[in-house]
């Protein structure tokens, strides 16, 4: 995925920005940049690789050179940003969270056009550099925003970085999210909310879909209204984000405790206590222990000071090695008893079955898991929140077609996602006799949406019932 954080002040932006821009750490995994503007228009840039780093170490020594009363910073899961342009609309630095479905049909069209493309040294096309290419094709930067919300199969969100402050554009749909902040002296956009509290910064406006605003040190204007539609990513709330951010203005922590809550309040199943895997399975986990009156223990806790994230390695052995390694489970603590963890998804289900093992040899009487999304059966299209290349790399999309046979078709599947239907409890029994588990239950799709507090039409949750294939249409639909 990844996430950005920009900044307008009268005085220097760069403190503001680089702490802003970590807050985004948990988002992305490969590249990290800054780019700065000052009033003589001077941009001064650095982009550093982060696949075996950190954020903060690989900036921190060259924060003096950054002198601009404006900036932004970025990131990024998938390429080296911010791009910087300099067109007929001006000079201007550009970062992006994107997922570019149609990334090689658009280049070869701008090639035959003329256009220039530069590329990785792996041969793969810079999205955004691709995405600015698009944008100075406008006769203003509004026109050349829509130009990409007309264009690009997938979503894209942006901040502009120009002389004159910063244009922040949402995705036309709306799928991830954009929040403006203001303090005395300095506005700020940001991907994560959770950036503001210590940066002394008050939510002002969370930025609708397709709408586009520009920010200066004393306030925001609204560049293009929001789209009606909306697709937000449900994922978000599940694990995306970080417990103290809010979107729409429904708060992370708010909506998995509500989910685990209503939860634990209709599971009958009789257990000792309620766990969560840290650190996106604890909200749900507090949220269960409240409303099924069990206590809540840490039996599980992770290793923060050199493990901080399973999916740093590019290898998927390595990931799996470093899931591993982080978990420390707490043999006083889980011995003898019936333990029921909460977790924010099953994927592959490969470190569940490896946990679970390593938990009944470590003395526990039962092992019941509950999760705080419904089963995946889609592969993201839209936002690249998982790793996952095929759908056939989710534990339920396996199973559905050792049931079902190759070539199962979309009646077939709608069955095994529809809510407590025979075909979906029998997929759900199976995972849990997959994983060694005591018992499963997912968090049902209704739940989960009453939990957002939005209506499901705005909420995406393709990968859970393959809702939102159908919305991917003519962008005229949704003016």
């Amino acid at each position: 995925m990844g996430g950005f954080f920009g900044a307008v002040s009268r005085q220097k932006c760069i403190a503001d920005v680089f702490y802003g821009t970590d807050y985004q750490f948990h988002l992305g995994t490969r590249r990290g940049g800054i780019a700065t503007v000052n009033h003589d228009g001077h941009f001064e840039r650095e982009i550093h690789n982060l696949e075996n780093s950190y954020f903060r170490p690989r900036f921190e020594d060259e924060l003096e050179k950054f002198d601009g009363h404006a900036g932004i910073g970025v990131i990024s899961d998938t390429d080296a940003q911010p791009m910087l342009a300099n067109s007929h609309l001006g000079r201007f630095a550009l970062v992006t969270v994107a997922k570019i479905n149609n990334l090689e049909e658009l280049a070869d069209e701008l090639i035959r056009e003329g256009e220039h493309l530069s590329e990785f040294t792996s041969g793969r096309i810079n999205p955004t550099e691709l995405i600015s290419l698009l944008i100075i094709k406008g006769r203003t930067f509004v026109e050349g925003i829509e130009n990409v919300y007309n264009k690009v199969k997938g979503s894209c969100s942006m901040l502009l970085l120009t002389e004159s402050g910063i244009i922040a554009a949402r995705d036309s749909w709306g799928r991830t999210p954009i929040v403006v902040g203001k303090k005395e002296g300095a506005m700020a956009v940001t991907s994560e909310s959770t950036a503001f509290p210590n940066l002394d910064y008050e939510t002002v406006h969370f930025v609708g879909p397709g709408e586009i605003v520009k920010i200066n040190a004393e306030g925001f204007e609204q560049l293009r209204k929001p789209n009606k539609q909306m697709q937000i990513c449900s994922f978000l709330w599940v694990y995306y984000g970080f417990p103290t951010s809010c979107y729409e203005g429904r708060n992370v922590e708010e909506v998995r405790f509500e989910c685990g809550r209503q939860m634990g309040k209709e599971d009958d199943t009789e257990v000792d206590c309620a766990c969560g895997i840290p650190d996106s399975g604890i909200g749900m986990a507090t949220g269960y222990a409240a409303g099924k009156g069990v206590p809540y223990l840490r039996c599980v806790s992770k290793y923060t000071p050199t493990w901080p994230r399973s999916f740093m390695p590019s290898n998927q052995a390595m990931r799996d090695l470093v899931a591993k390694m982080k978990l420390i489970s707490n043999k006083d603590l889980l011995r003898g008893k019936k333990l029921l963890f909460c977790d924010d998804s099953i994927v592959r289900g490969t470190q569940l079955r490896d946990n679970t093992k390593v938990l009944f040899e470590q003395g526990a009487k039962e092992v019941h898991m509950r999760i705080a999304c419904p089963p995946l059966v889609y592969g993201c299209r839209f936002i690249n929140f998982t790793s996952s290349k095929s759908d056939m790399e989710l534990i339920a999309r396996r199973v559905i077609q050792d049931f079902e046979g190759e070539n199962v078709s979309d009646e077939v599947l709608e069955r095994y996602t529809k809510t407590d239907s025979p075909e979906y409890k029998r997929m759900v029994d199976e995972i849990a006799r997959r994983l060694n588990l005591s018992s499963l239950r997912f968090t049902k799709l209704e739940t989960l949406v009453d939990s957002i507090g939005l209506p499901k039409c705005k909420v995406c949750t393709h990968c859970f019932d393959g809702s939102s294939a159908f919305t991917l249409r003519e962008k005229n639909d949704n003016k």
